[in-house]
């Protein structure tokens, strides 16, 4: 069983995205933080669930689609995984501070 680890970023992403969501419904915000997590969980059983971000070269950086956002993660090893960003499909993710330094790897 592989330990995931939210970086503080991550969660500040997902508070965002919470309070954007929460301005039109509230239990509509409440249902989609339970998925990023519910989704998450999935990763301590099945580390390598998601799929290569396509931005990037590296195998171990993964990401799993969650309604209209991205869960990017990397496998450090089999049983060590950590959230990096939830990010809007939207954007580029070349464009968000949290995962910038990674894109080169």
């Amino acid at each position: 069983m592989a330990k995931v680890t939210w970086a503080p970023s991550s969660i500040k992403d997902i508070s965002a995205i919470a309070e954007y969501i929460a301005k039109d419904s509230l239990s509509a915000a409440k249902n989609m933080v339970n998925l990023f997590f519910e989704k998450a969980k999935i990763l301590e059983q099945h580390p390598e669930y998601g799929k290569p971000v396509p931005e990037t070269k590296n195998p171990a950086l993964r990401e799993i689609l969650v309604g209209r956002y991205r869960i990017i993660y990397e496998v450090y090893t089999k049983s060590s995984i950590g959230i990096l960003t939830v990010h809007h499909q939207s954007r580029l993710v070349k464009s968000n501070p949290s995962f910038k330094k990674r894109l080169g790897r």
